[in-house]
């Protein structure tokens, strides 16, 4: 009974954990209230609901903008008080939703002009230089994007460059720069001032479609990812980078319903919106394939609209490989993009951002300028599927399974830093050509780790069978500990030869959307494990990973009728635990995966078999 009460009280600690973890759905701010009334409404029907609640309250609807009427979208000034009188009243029969009209911006430290002093120069004079090779661009500045290169773009361009295809940018909008006076427009909106011309006047949305498609091979400036992509600008944040939900999700629509193949939103923020959701749904069941940032906030979460099931959520790598210092991670990612550092935890390092050319909105001049930001990160993501899109691939399940299929992975990822792994354009475009020959398929086995023969045994296709072998071991250990020093097996010393084994090692790869996932790496990890879950990686700390524990369990429980059998068997399966990570090459804080973390190991794996023998004897010798 005590110990199905103790393990009653754990899973309802575990419960009350993830039941208390409100997510992003509840932390977005507004000053509006978008109002959703149902399709099937007449025109009639809405106008007198509508001064029903202007007499009653005092307010006045609208419409949010000209393409509202059709789905009877109005929004109105109002605070949280008026939204929870509004759903309960008569109101709420009549309609789809009444929700926070939130406000979504350009993710917290993102560079814009005025925030950075990283100005790469004026306009550099063209070039006329000729490419090094038919895939080198001539664009003078292509040297210093490391972020295309990190892509492999060149090897993509020799299958596609996007001809054909239409990417959104539903951002601060575009200005045609001159480094964009090659690149095809097609008809956008300002949602923002409602009206067609959907120039920038912050600096983002540039910079951004710039990176999806800047004018390439024209002897100037920098290059682009599918540069013979046309471009759809959607202006949805202001001069300062925010806006709300409504609009966001009036352009998405509105890209749906003109043709848009790919839309890249990178903004965010908290708040869900059923309103967004609904459009995202609708873009996703016409084709459209769509692409957000997952924030800059270092947070274990991506942001909306990032986190919606049928947007890919982008994450941001450092000009190394890392992840950046700022990006989000863990639910909602789907895939890591270059994001750049051009400043924060290593000091100033332009060359380290994502150069392309935006406008300063201080005096309106074209310039080039290097930006950080997992707004960065997305547009790489939202350009190679372009380029997957151009190749014939169309509907947006098969893109985003070609984006993770390729992508390079990360072998130690425990806190879901890269998704899927790093973009890499060049695969994916192989991918989706269908014209992998054997040189390609060869290098992506190699590129990511299926020719290593470690990769089968600790992190690949079969990484529960070092998991299998601790817990078989174990019993083994048990078994011929029994031969010498008999013991009656109960319930008690099961759960210690698994805890101190492998864990619930099932509950560390559980993945369950919108709740946090600490409380399940600390289930599906084994005693040793428990001094590296946090961190997310599987090194072992040496201090969890040793004798030291078990001696303190046995101490501890030494006394104890059920508790001590706990601690053998735990014990025990500390040993085995620590053999097979030995066997294995299994890295150790500190000593990394050598002899040195071998011995270690081993030394340790010995010593808690010794105290298990030593237990079992002494409990022998008192019966």
């Amino acid at each position: 009974m005590k110990k199905l009460l103790l393990w009653g009280l754990f899973f309802v600690g575990l419960l009350w954990a993830l039941a208390s973890f409100g997510g992003l759905a509840t932390n977005g701010k507004y000053d509006s209230i978008a109002i959703d009334f149902r399709e099937d409404l007449t025109a009639g029907q809405i106008e007198s609901q509508i001064k029903s609640i202007d007499s009653q309250y005092n307010l006045s609807l609208k419409f949010n903008s000209e393409f509202s009427q059709r789905d009877h979208v109005y929004v109105l000034k109002g605070d949280a008080a008026l939204l929870a009188v509004l759903r309960k009243s008569e109101l709420g029969k009549l309609t789809e939703s009444i929700e926070p009209n939130y406000i979504y911006a350009i993710p917290p430290l993102a560079d814009a002009p005025e925030q950075s002093a990283n100005l790469v120069g004026q306009l550099p004079e063209k070039s006329g230089q000729s490419p090094i090779s038919k895939l080198t661009p001539n664009d003078p500045l292509y040297a210093r994007q490391w972020n295309l290169r990190d892509l492999n773009i060149e090897t993509a361009w020799e299958k596609t460059k996007g001809e054909g295809v239409i990417v959104a940018v539903i951002d601060t909008g575009v200005s045609q720069v001159d480094d964009l006076k090659g690149t095809k427009f097609v008809k956008g909106y300002d949602f923002v001032n409602d009206r067609e011309n959907a120039a920038d006047d912050n600096g983002h949305g540039t910079h951004v479609a710039g990176t999806i498609a800047q004018t390439t091979n024209n002897g100037f400036g920098v290059a682009g990812i599918a540069y013979e992509a046309k471009i759809m600008p959607l202006k949805v944040l202001s001069s300062f980078g925010g806006g709300t939900v409504a609009d966001i999700a009036e352009a998405i629509r509105f890209a749906a319903d003109n043709g848009a193949d790919v839309i890249n939103m990178s903004l965010g923020g908290g708040g869900e919106s059923s309103l967004m959701k609904e459009s995202i749904d609708y873009a996703y069941q016409k084709g459209v394939v769509i692409i957000a940032a997952a924030g800059n906030s270092n947070s274990n979460s991506a942001g909306y609209p990032a986190r919606y099931p049928r947007a890919i959520g982008v994450s941001a790598t450092a000009p190394n490989g890392n992840k950046a210092f700022y990006s989000n991670y863990g639910a909602g990612v789907d895939i890591a993009a270059p994001g750049g550092e051009t400043r924060g935890e290593n000091g100033e390092n332009p060359d380290g951002g994502i150069l392309q050319n935006t406008i300063n909105p201080k005096t309106g001049e074209s310039i080039f300028m290097p930006f950080q930001g997992t707004s960065m990160a997305s547009p790489h993501v939202a350009g190679v599927a372009a380029l997957i899109k151009a190749s014939g691939v169309k509907q947006p399940e098969a893109v985003l399974n070609i984006l993770k299929q390729s992508s390079r992975k990360v072998k130690d990822d425990g806190l879901n830093y890269f998704g899927a792994g790093h973009l890499d354009a060049a695969a994916a475009t192989n991918l989706a050509v269908g014209q992998l020959g054997w040189q390609d398929f060869f290098r992506w086995l190699r590129d990511n780790g299926y020719l290593n023969p470690r990769f089968w045994l600790d992190g690949g296709a079969v990484a529960l069978i070092p998991k299998i072998l601790m817990v078989l071991g174990s019993y083994l250990i048990a078994l011929l500990m029994r031969r010498f020093s008999p013991f009656r097996w109960n319930w008690s010393f099961n759960n210690g030869l698994v805890m101190g084994s492998a864990g619930l090692f099932a509950f560390r790869g559980l993945y369950i959307f919108d709740l946090p996932q600490w409380p399940f790496r600390a289930l599906g990890s084994s005693l040793p494990e428990l001094g590296s879950f946090a961190s997310g990686t599987s090194a072992l700390n040496p201090i969890f990973a040793s004798v030291l524990v078990p001696i303190a369990l046995v101490l501890l429980f030494t006394g104890h009728r059920d508790w001590k059998w706990f601690a053998i068997g735990s014990t025990i399966g500390v040993a085995a635990c620590l053999a097979v990570s030995a066997a294995t090459s299994t890295e150790v804080m500190w000593l990394g995966e050598g002899f040195a973390a071998q011995a270690f190991l081993g030394v340790n794996a010995l010593l808690c078999i010794s105290i298990a023998h030593l237990s079992l004897k002494t409990e022998a010798n008192r019966v």
